[in-house]
Parts: C-alpha cells; sequence; structure tokens
C-alpha cells in the first residue's frame, strides 16, 4: 500500500480555516441585523422589530430573541413596542459590513457576475472574506477605476 505524501502543516491550515470560519458564524447573524437596522433607519428613519422580522422572513419571536442578545452584546438599544436605536458599536458595525459588502459586490461585478448573483453572493462572502483578501479586491478594483487592465 503507498502511502500518500503529507503536505506540511496542512492539518493546522485546515484547523486554522475551520475555527475561523466557526467565528465568523457566529457574528454573522450580528452583523445581519445591525446592516439591516441601519438600513432601516437610513431609509424610513425608523427601525421597528416587526420590519426586521418582515426583511427577514422570519418570525417576531425570533427577531425579539435575537435583539435581546444584541443588547447584550452592547450593539443595540430597545425599550418593549418601541423603534430599535443602534449604538456606537452597532453603527461601527453596520458601517464595516456596508462597507465590506460594498468592496465584494463590486469586485464580483467587475469579474462579470450579474447584478442580481453578485448582489447576493456578496451577502454572504462578506462575512467570511479575509482582511487581507478584501484589501486585494479594492487594489484590484482601484487599478480598474485607473483604466488599467488587472495581469491575467
Amino acid at each position: 500500500m503507498a502511502q500518500r505524501a503529507k503536505r506540511p502543516g496542512a492539518a493546522k491550515i485546515r484547523s486554522t480555516a475551520f475555527r475561523r470560519i466557526r467565528s465568523d458564524h457566529q457574528s454573522e447573524l450580528a452583523q445581519d441585523y445591525v446592516e439591516l437596522i441601519a438600513d432601516l433607519i437610513d431609509e424610513t428613519g425608523e427601525a421597528r422589530g416587526s420590519d426586521v422580522a418582515l426583511r427577514l422572513g422570519v418570525a417576531n419571536a425570533t427577531v425579539v430573541k435575537t435583539l435581546r442578545r444584541l443588547q447584550d452584546a452592547g450593539l443595540v438599544t430597545q425599550e418593549p413596542y418601541r423603534a430599535i436605536f443602534l449604538t456606537g458599536e452597532g453603527w461601527k458595525m453596520a458601517e464595516d459590513g456596508r462597507r465590506k459588502h460594498k468592496i465584494v459586490e463590486s469586485f464580483l461585478l467587475a469579474l462579470g457576475v450579474s447584478t442580481d448573483t453578485a448582489r447576493i453572493d456578496s451577502e454572504g462572502i462578506e462575512h467570511h472574506v479575509s482582511d487581507e483578501t478584501l484589501r486585494a479586491m479594492a487594489r484590484f478594483l482601484a487599478r480598474g477605476r485607473l483604466g488599467l487592465k488587472p495581469s491575467s
């Protein structure tokens, strides 16, 4: 029986990747909620739990439970039956998510992905893209704006 050649560090790299993905998944829900709350505040002047539930397609009870966790994390404030407000940390998280989303979506569009697909795919990718990859995407986009063709 032939032995497979082992790549040095492959298991360690995979372990690191799995840890990062689990961490990303834990913060993904909070990021989606604060981005949506920021969008609602920008669009209508306020965010209400029922609006969040409607946009996300989840039950009001799910939103109430999640908002309680976000409040405990210091990302939102809310009184019962009142509008939801983002704290400074909440706004920071929302703006960071918007920035990531915009870069990823623009990058996908530059690659020739359709508008609808780029919008949908960027929603998932933004939560898992590393800062290094995000900076590379931004550099790629900046070169394109200067009229330079990216190297193949």
